[in-house]
């Protein structure tokens, strides 16, 4: 059977990464989950996100199925910008088609609005461009722009991660929004509406329950030190990108600490995709990590429905390591 890997589909995960590598030279600020901007005279940061929903698109157009892709726009930006501890403020979306169909595009704000209600933030407007010969019939591309606040200094930027820390895993929905272009590599148009179900399941947004676990554990000392999305990269390059850099710690996941959802495996033998292709491409069924102290973690692991403690912060050399 031949082998099925995420470059082959087309994305190329590490020149994704030498682009933000060139450009933190330039602007040393970026590459994080959000970023951070000073509100002057005030206590606060304003934090901000931008993302989109990917080829997971090209599926809702194959099933003309738009009533839960906006969420999946809001919740790209809202679980990155709660990694760094900020409250979602409010959001702007950006819906580019050929030729516009009202009611086609009404259903995706909608689904937008559905997901700033889920993460406690406001629509307050967008662009909508139409551009005739440059999308398909039926097509569009989503963009979608969250601003949040943090107070200064209760930041979570991962620079107290340390040996010792514990690594706890929050369930995910199915793919979310990421691997589709892998997926729809692997799957017939038969499979994939056999599997549509979980396929189109609406990324899992986290806003709630994160930011009052850290209003609970984080209020007197800093329990929760690292808070990763678990997207593009997945396992190895998300939870890299929040380790200090200076520091020799590693990150060990265990992966039988957790069930992985029968969607993936799925995916995974139907391709024939390598392991660490899979684990670096999918979320395997856990689309948010926790980085937390020792003494915390029963208590945040129970606060979380269906959290799993998945690995463990060590001395070593920096990286992540899945075994």
């Amino acid at each position: 059977m031949p082998i099925t890997t995420y470059e082959e589909a087309g994305v190329n995960i590490n020149a994704g990464n030498e682009l933000v590598k060139r450009l933190k030279k330039k602007f040393p600020k970026i590459g994080g989950f959000g970023g951070l901007f000073p509100i002057v005279g005030t206590k606060y940061n304003l934090v901000s996100s931008t993302d989109g929903v990917g080829t997971k698109l090209k599926l809702a157009f194959k099933l003309n199925k738009h009533n839960s892709v906006g969420i999946d726009l809001v919740a790209m930006n809202v679980n990155d910008i709660i990694c760094v501890g900020a409250k979602p403020l409010f959001f702007l979306d950006y819906f580019a088609c050929g030729k516009l169909d009202v009611k086609q595009a009404e259903q995706v704000v909608e689904s937008i609005a559905k997901g700033c209600e889920l993460s406690g933030s406001r629509l307050i407007g967008g662009e909508t461009a139409e551009m005739p010969g440059f999308y398909k019939d039926g097509e569009y591309d989503l963009a979608g722009f969250s601003v949040g606040i943090v107070e200064k200094g209760k930041e979570i930027s991962g620079s107290k991660i340390k040996p010792g820390n514990v690594i706890i895993g929050l369930p995910s929905s199915g793919p979310h929004s990421n691997g589709y272009s892998l997926i729809r590599k692997i799957f017939s148009d038969d499979e994939l509406e056999k599997y549509s179900k979980q396929l189109l399941m609406p990324t899992k947004i986290y806003v709630k329950e994160v930011l009052s676990a850290i209003a609970k554990f984080n209020s007197s000392k800093q329990n929760i030190v690292g808070i990763a999305h678990i997207t593009g990269g997945s396992f190895y390059d998300k939870i890299s990108r929040i380790l200090p850099q200076k520091k020799d710690i590693r990150v060990i996941i265990e992966k039988k600490s957790w069930k992985v959802p029968e969607i993936f495996k799925i995916i995974q033998t139907k391709g024939n995709v390598p392991e660490t292709d899979i684990y670096r491409t999918l979320n395997m069924g856990i689309g948010m990590v926790l980085i937390v102290c020792s003494e915390a973690v029963s208590k945040i692991e129970k606060f979380f429905k269906g959290a799993k403690v998945i690995g463990r912060i060590e001395k070593g050399k920096r990286g992540v390591e899945l075994i």
